[in-house]
C-alpha cells in the first residue's frame, strides 16, 4: 500500500470514528479559555475525553508509551483536518496539554515523565500554573514565595496570583525561591505539587466581565516532593522560560485550506457591520469609517492566520517551540483584543449592555467579550514582556 493510500484509509477511518464519537454538544468551533472551564466539565465534554483516551486522541503526538496517539505530523495534520471539518472541539485542553506535558516530556526524568504523562493524557491530572505572585507579574524573577528543602520534601510558603483554573486543578507547576541569598534568577526552583492538601488555599477572584477563572492561591506549609523537581536545583528559571514557549505555541495553530470549491464567507465582523449600520447600493457596509476598521481588523487577522499556517508547516520537523512563539502571543492578544472592541462599536449601544431580556445573546456577550478581552495583553507575558523577547531572543538586539 502507498503511503499515499495509507493516508486516504487513515483519514477515512478519521472521519468515520470522529462522526460516530465526537458528541454534538462538542463540536462547537471554539470557545474562549474562560468558558472552557465550565464546558469541559459537561457530561459530554468528559464522554468526548474518554472515548479520545482509547485512541490516543487527547495528546494524539505524544509517545504511545505514556497513553499518547503517537502520530507523526502527517497523520496529525489528518486528524486536524477532520476535527475542524465538523467542528470539533479537542477532547481535551488545559495546561497539562499545553504546558507542563510538553516540558516534562523533554526536560523531566524519566520516572517524572512515567508518573505524570499518562494522568495528563487520561484527564485524571488537572493543572494550574504557579508564577505570577502580587509583586511579581512582569517581572517574575522577584518571585517571593518560598521553598525550603527538608529531606525529601519541599516546604512552601508564600502567594500566587491570577491562578487560572486553580479551582478545578488537583496539580499546580510553580516556580519557588530556594536560595534567597542567590541572584533573583539563579535562585529559583520549577516544581510540581499537589493541590489537595491542607497547606493550599485557592480564592477565586471576580472579573468585571463576570467570570472567575483566575484565583489567589495561598501556601502555608504546603509540601512539594523532592521527586517533584524538574530540572536541577536552583536552576528553575530556564525550566520556566521553555515552559512558557510551549504556551505561547500553543496558541499558534494552523486552520484547514479552504476546498478550491468553497464559497467565502461573510466574516463576523461584516456580518454584524451590515446587521447594524446596513448596506450601500453595493452591498457594501454603508459606513464607510466602519468599513475601512472592518478591512483593516480582518486582513489582519488574515495575516496571522497566514503566517502561523507558514510557520507550523515549517516548523513540522524542527522540534520544540522557539522564542518567535512571542510573535504569535504578542500580535495574536492584540487582534484579540481591537476585534471585541469592534464588534461591540459596530452594534452602537447595543453593544454596551450587561443585562436585558430585549437584547440578543450576541449583544450582551458582546458587552462581556469587551471587558474580558481588555486583559489578553497582560496575561500569559503582557506585550512589553514579548516586546522585550522579540528584541533580545529573535532580533539580537543588544540589552
Amino acid at each position: 500500500m502507498s503511503d499515499t493510500t495509507a493516508l486516504d484509509t487513515f483519514r477515512e477511518e478519521t472521519r468515520d470514528w470522529l462522526e460516530t464519537n465526537c458528541p454534538q454538544e462538542m463540536r462547537l468551533g471554539a470557545v474562549h479559555f474562560e468558558d472552557a472551564y465550565e464546558i469541559y466539565r459537561t457530561d459530554a465534554a468528559i464522554e468526548w475525553r474518554d472515548r479520545a483516551v482509547t485512541r490516543g486522541w487527547t495528546a494524539p503526538t505524544w509517545p504511545t508509551e505514556y497513553g499518547g496517539g503517537g502520530l507523526d505530523a502527517t497523520h496529525h495534520k489528518v486528524l486536524t483536518e477532520e476535527m475542524s471539518r465538523i467542528k470539533a472541539l479537542p477532547a481535551a485542553t488545559g495546561m497539562g496539554l499545553a504546558m507542563i506535558g510538553p516540558t516534562i516530556l523533554e526536560l523531566g526524568t524519566q520516572e517524572q515523565r512515567e508518573r505524570h504523562i499518562p494522568k495528563i493524557v487520561t484527564g485524571e491530572a488537572q493543572w494550574c500554573q504557579g508564577y505570577s505572585e502580587p509583586g511579581a507579574g512582569s517581572d517574575l524573577a522577584g518571585l517571593q514565595t518560598k521553598a525550603v528543602l527538608e529531606g525529601d520534601q519541599f516546604i512552601i510558603n508564600g502567594q500566587k496570583i491570577w491562578t487560572s483554573g486553580a479551582q478545578y486543578a488537583n496539580w499546580m507547576f510553580a516556580l519557588v525561591r530556594t536560595d534567597p541569598a542567590a541572584p533573583k534568577h539563579e535562585g529559583i526552583s520549577f516544581v510540581v505539587l499537589s493541590m489537595d492538601q491542607p497547606g493550599v488555599t485557592v480564592k477565586p477572584i471576580k472579573l468585571i466581565s463576570g467570570s472567575s477563572p483566575f484565583c489567589e492561591t495561598f501556601f502555608d506549609n504546603a509540601i512539594a516532593k523532592r521527586e517533584d523537581l524538574i530540572g536541577e536545583l536552583n536552576q528553575g528559571w530556564s525550566v520556566g522560560k521553555r515552559l512558557l514557549q510551549y504556551e505561547r505555541n500553543a496558541t499558534t495553530r494552523s486552520k484547514p485550506k479552504k476546498k478550491a470549491n468553497e464559497k467565502p464567507k461573510l466574516n463576523v465582523y461584516a456580518s454584524t457591520a451590515k446587521q447594524y449600520l446596513g448596506e450601500d447600493g453595493s452591498g457594501r457596509i454603508a459606513d464607510t469609517d466602519m468599513r475601512s476598521d472592518v478591512l483593516e481588523q480582518v486582513m489582519n487577522e488574515r495575516a496571522l492566520s497566514l503566517t502561523t499556517t507558514r510557520v507550523v508547516e515549517e516548523s513540522r520537523s524542527s522540534g520544540a517551540p522557539g522564542a518567535a512563539t512571542s510573535i504569535f502571543k504578542m500580535v495574536g492578544s492584540s487582534l484579540t483584543k481591537s476585534g471585541s472592541e469592534l464588534k461591540s462599536r459596530l452594534r452602537g449601544t447595543s453593544g454596551l449592555v450587561w443585562e436585558s431580556n430585549e437584547f440578543s445573546a450576541d449583544e450582551l456577550e458582546s458587552t462581556r467579550g469587551w471587558l474580558r478581552d481588555r486583559a489578553v495583553t497582560i496575561y500569559g507575558g503582557t506585550n512589553e514582556v514579548q516586546q522585550n523577547i522579540i528584541a533580545k531572543r529573535v532580533l539580537g538586539l543588544p540589552d
